[in-house]
């Protein structure tokens, strides 16, 4: 291979691991997405499921591998250190292979995820208390009132807690309120009683509640399965790097004759 063909191999390798950093970096910060928000409903699953916090801690690290990876090829691309190249492909391949299996297990779990978050909105529908500072409650009810839903299947989910069926007079999660005006900032929480020209002799029937009507399982699996996709994207280019990546540098590892150590930037 000639000298041009060599340098034009160099620079896109360079080019490649670039990107792989980045996206990287991005693989990573979704992983700290899912730790620390607090305002939308993966707050929810990840406070009461296990499997999430695992999972997010697993594109934590995949994500800092691809990084340091990415810099490291970007350091033998540079200055044709065949070691380094060597060792950077034969990781790309590891990690390819550990996303590939990540995914098909993702793939046959999927029913299991769907159960264990019907599950866990439920025991939280069950055991909710009105006036209670709790961020697990808070999630539950920004999803609320952001979809515009009431309950998981439906607002009779809401008919499973004790505290609110005893009520006396129409009471209803606050969240659920079906209001004409968008006050989408001013998150309600808790429970409210119905006005006074709202309220029936029946006590608390659900059929007197002016909520949603309809449950928060589709919309909250639409979500996730929109963000799902963004993450599945960015995760295939990764892959499609990985592989182009793998490719140069074996081209390029072959036809660098000579280590020279020299060549290695000293800090």
């Amino acid at each position: 291979m000639g000298s041009a063909c060599i340098k034009v191999t160099k620079y896109f390798l360079f080019l490649f691991n670039l990107l792989f950093f980045i996206l990287g970096a991005v693989i990573l910060g979704f992983g700290v997405w899912i730790l620390v928000d607090t305002s939308s409903f993966i707050f929810v699953l990840q406070t009461s499921s296990s499997s999430l916090n695992v999972g997010a801690y697993v594109f934590i690290g995949v994500g800092a591998v691809t990084m340091f990876m990415g810099f490291l090829g970007c350091i033998g691309a540079v200055n044709e250190v065949r070691c380094l190249l060597g060792l950077y492909s034969a990781f790309l391949l590891l990690i390819l292979i550990a996303q590939v299996t990540a995914a098909v297990l993702f793939y046959f779990n999927m029913d299991k995820v769907k159960q264990e978050m019907g599950s866990i909105v439920t025991k939280l529908i069950q055991n909710y208390k009105d006036g209670q500072e709790d961020k697990l409650q808070e999630g539950w009810d920004y999803v609320q009132a952001q979809g515009k839903c009431c309950g998981w299947v439906s607002f009779y989910n809401w008919t499973e807690n004790a505290e609110l069926m005893n009520r006396t007079n129409v009471t209803f999660p606050c969240s659920c309120e079906d209001k004409e005006e968008d006050d989408s900032t001013l998150l309600r929480k808790g429970f409210c009683e119905a006005p006074a020209g709202n309220r029936t002799e029946s006590g608390n029937s659900p059929e007197d509640w002016p909520v949603y009507q309809e449950g928060c399982m589709e919309k909250v699996q639409a979500w996730l399965q929109d963000n799902l996709g963004v993450i599945l994207g960015v995760c295939l280019g990764v892959a499609v790097i990985e592989i182009l990546g793998m490719l140069l540098s074996i081209c390029l590892c072959r036809h660098v004759h000579s280590e020279d150590y020299s060549k290695v930037p000293k800090y």
